[in-house]
């Protein structure tokens, strides 16, 4: 036996996907009810462990060997509930293999065998393998858009409402919680073949990608991931509950004094405070955050008053409390947090349950004196000292990640990556020099705009804030819009001033633009021509339907169905088939600022997971990791300098890169 292909069908009575897959399977009603499998490719054989049928011994020992390859769509589902099981049911054979010991599995204040999960070394992703390739993130999005003979059976999504959740207890169903085989065998009949077909709809996708191998070394990046997941980051239970509770009763408190002003029933209500707004005279066609602060400025009481509690009351600080405490495991730790190649196009990670990508930044001076209020549900204190309840609860949010009891965190942030890879291929040497000798990008960006000197604290300090905005702004082709979505408006500029901050950059940086123009010219001849051309470091071809971008680390990044067309200005565009901003697959457009966009982001991805590895072979535990900073869980009196400057190394692809990593131990997860 060296290799399975699995899919399980399980039961729980936690909400899946509210609570993600750790917490789902540690819960006391967690059970699998079948297990599809196929052996070395062989036909699918489905046991039904929900009426008594039991996995063969050779299949117990397959799953804990690191010597047979498991298959699975989202194998992390798999993995995880096959290791509760195997908990549950056979706690002697689940042992951490030299692999996963290399890396500690943090379980409470214990890494007990007993309570390990299964390696990930051995195990292998269908999807992962999809969205190397630019496919959709779904079983039956796949299926679909690789037109697969063996796609996921459309009617399964009611099978599993009907078998995989509790049910509503009513008369007809003689009040039970639960549906079992027994109370519909042709619905139990349908779903194991349901199950069976999944395992060979993601065979056929196997077979379908075959001409495209996944590297080892992407293997190698899941298998951290999928560790790191395991590992978990301990949440400060007692801050996150005493937060939802101050928030309900301030909640309950701002709709009491609106509804005092207004005298309306519900004035949280959308429909009856823009009739009330309009009837005093301010009518408002939209009540988003951004208008109504905008409508504030000029607003006259008592509208001023509604307006700001409108405000307060949009607030969404406690829906992050209420993630960490549907999906926190039994020991306190929130798992499964981060989705390998979440992003298609670029292999980044995208976040999921709790979602650290988009934790509020703090600005809290005294973050322990609010923490430590909070925590004591001190809602008069917290008034008195910080303000409003629903703010200081948004800014402690990332507060109530914490290390385990005897640890510290170290957070370690790459210093403008994505500015210094461009830099990197554009050869771009002014901002090449900048980096390397450790100067303000911002200020830079403004003294060769502008022409003057300009300093952070200092001759023309104004001037920083338009480099700051165009540099984030305008590094991929972006123009007056892009300027207005990063809010450029917001920060005092005029709209009548923009443009001329666009030409100015671009003048400022000739071989970014020139970049931009190269790249779009290489993407369209491996379109069109269907030959290689290089660009710098990178390569271009394209290989049975698919563009391939070659990135230095020697990853690819892949376009499927790649073709060429007319844009909007008459000019030749290439587009390719991928999930749009409808969630839908559908044809894209693209063009050479886009694409360096991609590559860029793809490059940043490359250089943090090569990163993270480095540090955990030095023994740095990562708990988690945001965009391009990781949280590292270790030993009171970590040198934070060492971890940063670790981080940092300069990879043997990219040698003329100069990194730089900022950091920072705290005693629990801020911002500096």
């Amino acid at each position: 036996m060296k290799k399975l292909s699995i899919d399980i069908e399980t039961y729980s009575d936690v909400d899946l996907a509210k609570a993600g897959v750790y917490r789902y399977a540690s819960s006391a009603a967690f059970e699998i009810l079948l297990v599809g499998v196929s052996v070395d490719d062989g036909p699918v054989r489905v046991y039904d462990l929900a009426q008594g049928e039991a996995l063969p011994e050779a299949l117990v020992a397959a799953l804990v060997s690191d010597d047979v390859e498991k298959w699975a769509y989202n194998a992390s589902f798999e993995r995880v509930c096959l290791s509760a099981w195997l908990r549950r049911h056979r706690p002697g054979l689940l042992r951490p293999s030299a692999a996963s010991a290399a890396v500690p599995v943090w379980l409470g204040s214990s890494a007990a065998a007993a309570d390990a999960f299964l390696s990930p070394a051995s195990w292998r992703c269908s999807r992962v393998w999809g969205a190397m390739l630019g496919l959709p993130l779904s079983l039956a999005g796949i299926g679909a858009a690789l037109r697969l003979d063996a796609q996921k059976l459309s009617e399964g999504r009611a099978l599993v409402r009907f078998f995989c959740v509790p049910c509503k207890a009513t008369k007809v169903n003689g009040m039970r919680t639960r549906n079992l085989p027994q109370d519909a065998p042709e619905k139990w009949a349908a779903f194991q073949a349901y199950n069976a077909r999944d395992v060979e709809a993601e065979q056929a996708i196997q077979q379908r990608l075959a001409a495209f191998p996944v590297p080892a070394k992407l293997w190698q990046e899941y298998a951290l991931d999928q560790v790191i997941n395991d590992r978990g980051i301990e949440v400060d239970r007692t801050l996150a509950a005493r937060a939802i509770a101050l928030d309900a009763a301030a909640r309950q408190e701002l709709l009491g004094r609106m509804q005092a002003l207004t005298g309306l029933q519900n004035p949280n209500s959308v429909a009856q405070l823009k009739s009330w707004l309009a009837a005093q005279g301010a009518p408002m066609a939209s009540l988003a955050k951004k208008d109504v602060e905008r409508a504030l400025a000029d607003a006259k009481e008592p509208v001023k008053a509604v307006l700001s509690l409108r405000l307060a009351l949009a607030k969404s600080s406690v829906k992050k409390y209420q993630a960490m405490e549907a999906s926190v495991s039994p020991d306190g730790r929130a798992r499964g947090m981060f989705q390998f190649y979440g992003a298609p196009r670029t292999g980044r990670w995208s976040g999921r349950i709790i979602q650290l990508q988009n934790l509020r930044r703090n600005s809290l001076e005294d973050l322990a004196g609010a923490r430590a209020l909070v925590r004591a549900g001190d809602a008069a204190a917290v008034r008195a000292r910080f303000g409003a309840i629903p703010e200081v609860l948004s800014q402690l949010v990332r507060t109530a990640f914490v290390p385990r009891p005897g640890c510290t965190f170290v957070v370690a942030d790459f210093s403008s990556i994505e500015a210094r890879v461009l830099a990197e291929l554009a050869g771009e040497a002014w901002r090449k020099q900048v980096f390397a000798d450790g100067g303000d990008i911002y200020c830079a960006a403004a003294e060769r705009m502008f022409g003057v000197k300009v300093e952070k604290h200092g001759a023309h300090a104004e001037l920083r804030q338009k480099g700051k905005i165009a540099e984030l702004a305008l590094g991929y082709g972006g123009s007056v819009g892009a300027l207005k979505a990063m809010g450029a408006l917001d920060l005092g500029l005029s709209e009548a001033e923009l443009p001329a901050l666009v030409d100015a950059w671009r003048a400022a940086n000739p071989h970014i633009v020139a970049y931009w123009q190269a790249v779009d010219g290489a993407v369209k001849r491996a379109v069109g021509e269907h030959v290689d051309s290089r660009v710098g470091a990178l390569v271009f071809g394209w290989r049975r339907g698919w563009l391939f971008i070659q990135l230095p680390s020697g990853r690819r990044l892949a376009y499927a169905a790649p073709a060429l067309g007319v844009n909007a200005f008459g000019g030749t565009s290439v587009t390719y088939l991928g999930v749009g901003r409808t969630r839908k697959w559908e044809r894209i457009e693209s063009y050479g600022a886009k694409f360096v966009e991609n590559i860029v982001q793809g490059i940043s991805l490359d250089i943090l997971a090569e990163a993270m590895q480095r540090l955990e072979n030095a023994g740095i535990s990562i708990v988690a990791h945001i965009h391009d900073e990781i949280i590292a869980e270790a030993e009171k009196g970590t040198d934070a300098r060492a971890v940063c400057d670790l981080m940092a190394e300069t990879p043997k692809w990219m040698p003329g890169l100069a990194l730089r990593a900022e950091g920072y131990a705290c005693p629990w997860y801020q911002k500096e």
